[in-house]
């Protein structure tokens, strides 16, 4: 027994969940977690392997009397995002999680649960040796570095699985159904500069925007939250024309798919300035805080005393570097026209980071029309070829059509109005699935994606509502009993 969590109901879960707890799991580097699933299997006797790309299939023959249901695979990802607040000491290769109870959620010490998607990964671990349930042919298929590349699915080789119907064990919000999702690409920038010695007669200081929310961003795009990247070129923007502010070091956000919560920059400005710069950043602070006193309650800018860079980036980038933060789209750029309140098209501007001679920017655009994925991409490009900088773009992944004919959508609605005595709702999510990818694979998998209640996803705000979890495993249980026949 957990013993953090060996006491919530269902004891299965949530003990699986502990464990996985336990296992560092950063995207491609996903070993120790991979070790323990493996094991898993084979201490519980089942057929288990890792395929080629790194993914753990396992394979739990049907209850007596039902063999002859359609065969279901329970997917999920094994890696987690791996973010913390400034200042905890976490090391995400090496250390356990800290979780703990806060209320009805469960939560990590300064750092991602990963409930995203390690509560998928331990329901689909607790199916696999629960004891009590009914099920036909069950397949488990837990994917490879979901969060980065989505390689473990894109790399998943078609005939691998045996199964007809795909739930993917990914979403996070109880009572809904996913049955689409976006896909996306990601445009990366880099502006390349010349280093120019520090103005004589200048001071240094590192400005700080934190506190922020951050978050998925999919998800939680279009709930206004601020980007910290976005808040910091503001401000760099009106010290550079007002006090001569000069940058050395800029660099915010950790991870393509969130949100920035965080921004920081190392800047000189004339002595003869000071009192008026830091005048500057506490009033602009007031502002911030007005203009976002509605969604981000924590936030923080300010100037610390920093000592002198060895060097500044030259004048004539800085500008254009500038522009380009400036300039560059970040938001929702279309709602759909057809399912009310999902946003059709969004970009994140998500990283920046100084290097030895460029400053690297990257950004993640989504949308659940493919036209529109290269639309925003090209967007975004734009701004960056104006500032001379070097443009590349991934791949990217598809999104998945939703098909509201769907067969296990209808078991799942069934399932759900008998247990609980309502509707559940059906949606298509701005968010990258890894059922659009195995889709490709396997055209004909009728698929569909639902999970338990979770918040702050991405950012070290993340909680997992813990009465949801027994009523998605309620659920998940009475839908595998319920699977149609061949």
């Amino acid at each position: 027994m957990g013993a953090v969590l060996g006491h919530l109901k269902p004891e299965l879960v949530w003990n699986q969940f502990e464990e996985i707890c336990k296992h560092p799991r950063p995207s491609r580097h996903e070993e120790k977690i991979v070790e323990y699933i493996l094991a898993f299997g084979k201490k519980n006797n089942l057929e288990t392997f890792r395929d080629d790309t790194g993914n753990v299939i396992i394979r739990k023959p049907a209850t007596p009397g039902k063999e002859n249901l359609k065969a279901v695979v329970l997917q999920g990802h094994m890696d987690m995002v791996c973010e913390k607040n400034r200042g905890v000491e976490h090391d995400f290769d090496n250390d356990p999680l800290d979780i703990y109870i806060d209320g009805d959620w469960v939560r990590a010490k300064g750092t991602t649960l990963g409930a995203d998607n390690g509560i998928g990964v331990a329901a689909a671990l607790a199916v696999l040796e629960d004891k009590t349930l009914e099920h036909g042919p069950l397949e488990c298929l837990f994917t490879y570095d979901e969060e980065t590349s989505l390689a473990g699915a894109g790399n998943l080789k078609a005939g691998v699985l045996k199964a007809d119907i795909l739930l993917n064990l990914d979403s996070e919000e109880e009572g809904i159904l996913y049955i689409g999702c976006a896909g996306g690409k990601n445009t990366t920038a880099k502006i390349k500069f010349t280093s120019e010695p520090v103005p004589a007669d200048s001071a240094a200081y590192e400005i700080n925007v934190n506190g922020l929310l951050g978050g998925h961003s999919g998800i939680e795009i279009n709930q206004g939250r601020a980007n910290a990247v976005k808040i910091l070129t503001r401000l760099l923007w009106n010290a550079r024309k007002s006090f001569e502010l000069r940058i050395a070091n800029i660099e915010g956000g950790n991870k393509h798919n969130a949100i920035p919560r965080e921004a920081f920059a190392i800047v000189t400005v004339p002595k003869k300035y000071e009192k008026d710069f830091l005048k500057y950043v506490a009033e602009y602070e007031a502002i911030v805080k007005e203009e976002f006193a509605t969604v981000e309650k924590s936030a923080k800018v300010f100037a610390e005393a920093f000592k002198t860079p060895q060097s500044v980036i030259d004048v004539k980038t800085e500008k254009k570097l500038l522009c380009a933060l400036y300039g560059v789209a970040h938001g929702v750029l279309k709602m759909s026209a057809d399912i009310p309140e999902l946003v059709e098209t969004s970009t994140n501007l998500a990283t920046v980071i100084t290097k030895e001679n460029y400053v690297e920017i990257v950004t993640s655009q989504r949308s659940s029309v493919n036209s529109e994925i290269q639309e925003a991409v090209e967007t975004v490009s734009s701004v960056f070829h104006l500032a001379d900088a070097e443009v590349t773009n991934e791949a990217g992944y598809p999104g998945w059509k939703p098909n509201v004919h769907s067969e296990i959508l209808e078991v799942v609605k069934a399932s759900y109005k008998k247990l609980f005595g309502k509707e559940a709702e059906v949606k298509a999510i701005h968010a990258g699935l890894e059922t659009g990818l195995i889709s490709e694979k396997y055209p004909d998998m009728d698929m569909l994606s639902f999970g338990p209640t979770m918040i702050g996803v991405h950012s070290p705000d993340e909680k997992l509502e813990i009465s949801s979890v027994g009523a998605f495993y309620k659920h998940l249980a009475d839908v595998l009993a319920n699977i149609p026949k061949k």
